[in-house]
């Protein structure tokens, strides 16, 4: 059989015997565009205690579920728990990595002194978790310790550290080995009288955090759009950058991006983006929280999550969960736009005491010249472009699995990448498809058969961030 403009796949065309054969073509059922579900993956330090092994990603559903398989109080449950308080209908897989063998916890001792000369209440926060002790008047600073002991071991066994009690003081360590500990803030407060209490404001002495290397490789063909960074630090975020420029690249072409969480100042965080200058990371700036950077990073990417049209802002979003910094460490208006600038997400406390994202923006400030660039400025961008990527795609695939090339074929795709464009456009994800579809070519290319070159032109929606007017006097 020989048509012009129909090709049959499965009816051969020696056949010979009378009859009506008619085949199905499914190439030409989709005429939309393809949907964009966010799947978020969490990278934590896990617990023998966790029925899940290592380097194995797991989708997960609940905080108690997380709890089973990494271990209570372990670094993959409380990110798994911080995201699904972000956003419970989150499609969350979680994968756990032991710690590094020469890794050393933090570590820090709270002690008290005197005895209470009037009743009240002791409270400890660790981390953004807060424990209240009862205090009666007499009570000795021993009894007290030891009443926060018992804490430890009936009540609270999700925090990420453990308590023990001997001479006359609570030495709590982290659960997980490694630098991330040293994150682990202390803060206590006595309304009864006459005790004395005296921490460190911060764990120390975490050292060695474990390589993320293997875990990545071990999901590098899962597919997640988001990834949620348990280290805030240079060497983990260089990891985690060159694993997203291998998948999104035009030969894997699973687009996505990470999240890392940021509590201490402008400028350490700055210094640490101009380390990384990744279109595809993006680091929530929220200075003088009490959660851990890794609980940060875990809301921000169930948040983003949230939001499946790419080209849309995340300014206001809240990020649930997450706790309200004390006023004298809360972001100025000059502050947020110092990290703006230089490739920080800042977070601000909104209306309600609620912690919400001001814009969400990538670590990328300046091309491979050192030249400050913005075309990857906005988180938006990158995510716009794999979904424009996604929808050619998806659209070549179908229309075009076994074609042969021929002076006809390079037109053919031309018209449905620009019916692609055109649907894009329609939902506000690309503009001036028009005034761009000269620019859209499709040609053979001229050193190897059977290739067809396409180039097209992406101009994205951007987002509303500023609307600047001036109000005249009449009088």
């Amino acid at each position: 059989m020989a048509s012009q403009h129909i090709n049959f796949d499965t009816i051969p065309a020696s056949t010979r015997k009378p009859g009506h054969y008619y085949e199905f073509n499914t190439r030409l059922a989709v005429r939309t565009l393809p949907g964009n579900p966010q799947r978020v993956l969490v990278i934590g330090q896990r617990l023998a205690s966790g029925s899940q092994p290592a380097l194995q990603a797991v989708d997960v559903f609940s905080d108690a579920k997380a709890a089973q398989l990494f271990g209570q109080g372990s670094q993959a449950h409380l990110m798994a728990r911080a995201a699904i308080v972000a956003n419970p209908y989150l499609q969350l897989s979680v994968i756990g990595v032991d710690d590094a063998p020469a890794s050393i916890a933090a570590s820090g001792k709270l002690k008290l002194e005197g005895s209470a000369s009037s009743a009240g209440v002791f409270s400890l926060w660790v981390g953004n978790q807060r424990i209240d002790i009862g205090v009666a008047n007499g009570d000795s600073a021993a009894k007290v310790l030891q009443s926060l002991h018992a804490v430890f071991y009936t009540r609270i066994a999700d925090f990420p550290v453990s308590a023990s009690l001997e001479n006359g003081s609570i030495t709590l360590s982290a659960r997980n080995k490694g630098s991330q500990g040293n994150g682990i803030r202390l803060r206590s407060q006595c309304t009864a009288t006459g005790l004395l209490a005296s921490h460190p404001a911060n764990l120390t002495g975490g050292s060695v955090d474990p390589d993320l290397r293997p875990a990545l490789a071990a999901v590098a063909a899962a597919g997640h759009q988001i990834i949620a960074s348990p280290l805030a630090e240079a060497e983990a975020l260089q990891q985690l950058r060159q694993h997203l420029e291998f998948v999104s690249g035009p030969m894997e072409q699973r687009g996505a991006i990470a999240t890392a969480g940021w509590p201490g100042s402008l400028a350490t965080g700055t210094a640490l983006m101009a380390q990384i200058n990744s279109g595809r990371i993006s680091m929530a700036w929220h200075r003088g929280s009490f959660a851990l950077p890794c609980e940060i990073a875990a809301g921000y990417a169930a948040v983003a999550a949230s939001e499946e049209d790419p080209a849309r802002p995340l300014n206001t979003l809240e990020i649930k969960g997450l706790d309200v910094p004390p006023l004298a460490d809360q972001t100025m208006r000059t502050e947020q736009e110092n990290a703006l600038y230089n490739g920080l997400t800042p977070l601000e406390v909104g209306p309600g005491g609620r912690v919400q994202i001001v814009r969400a923006v990538s670590s990328y400030t300046r091309d491979a010249q050192g030249v400050e660039d913005e075309a990857l400025l906005d988180l938006t961008t990158i995510r716009t472009l794999d979904y424009v990527r996604r929808a050619c795609r998806q659209r070549t695939t179908q229309r075009f699995p076994r074609d042969k090339l021929s002076e006809r074929t390079p037109d053919k795709v031309r018209s449905e990448i620009l019916d692609v464009l055109y649907k894009l456009e329609e939902l506000e994800i690309l503009e001036a498809v028009d005034a761009n579809k000269d620019g859209v070519l499709v040609e053979r290319d001229q050193q190897n058969v059977g290739w067809l070159c396409v180039r097209i032109p992406a101009d994205v929606v951007n987002g509303l961030h500023v609307i600047a007017g001036r109000i005249d006097l009449l009088l």
